[in-house]
């Protein structure tokens, strides 16, 4: 368990977050309720992201908060807290999502490379681009290039292979370009 005394050197807002977290070991209803209050816009977003459904996100938001507080003591302090979260809202947010059998088979044909996106592109219009991606693809993607996980660690969360993760990705880009330059700018 993660003791402060004689700690000087710990910031102020880790210093925080290390009494709050003891206190939500505690089972401090008040403590959980503040920490639930800090991630949670946050943490439904990546969920939603992965989900691509206002529900489902939900369901995994709660979801991953139970596990959370459940698994609190297993948290040592070797990453951030957040990063911590967000791992379990992934993780949550894709069994919600039932991945394993939503990737379509890709055409080789993909690998090559388009031309990169116009600089005109908003993030509104690139968000609604890629909500309309096929789940495995928009999941693999959202992984890769929003969360920063790398093809491996999406190939375990997923139990799919390194390789089905790169061509999701790819795919995703390629749709994502061809629907901007075609639907967008019509």
């Amino acid at each position: 368990m993660f003791r402060l005394a004689n700690t000087p050197d710990i910031p102020e807002s880790e210093r925080r977050t290390a009494e709050l977290v003891e206190r939500c070991r505690q089972h401090d209803r008040t403590a959980q309720r503040l920490l639930f209050e800090q991630y949670k816009r946050a943490m439904f977003s990546t969920a939603y992201r992965i989900t691509n459904n206002y529900d489902d996100a939900n369901d995994a938001l709660q979801d991953a908060f139970v596990d959370v507080f459940r698994n609190l003591d297993q948290f040592a302090f070797r990453s951030t807290l957040g990063a911590w979260i967000k791992t379990i809202v992934v993780r949550q947010a894709i069994r919600k999502h039932r991945l394993e059998s939503r990737f379509e088979t890709i055409d080789e044909a993909i690998h090559d490379q388009p031309a990169p996106l116009p600089d005109t592109v908003t993030g509104a219009e690139l968000d609604a681009v890629i909500r309309t991606l096929p789940d495995g693809a928009r999941t693999a993607f959202l992984l890769a290039e929003v969360e920063g996980y790398s093809h491996k660690e999406i190939a375990e969360m997923l139990g799919i292979a390194e390789g089905t993760s790169k061509s999701q990705v790819s795919y995703a880009k390629k749709l994502i370009r061809t629907r901007i330059g075609g639907d967008l700018r019509d």
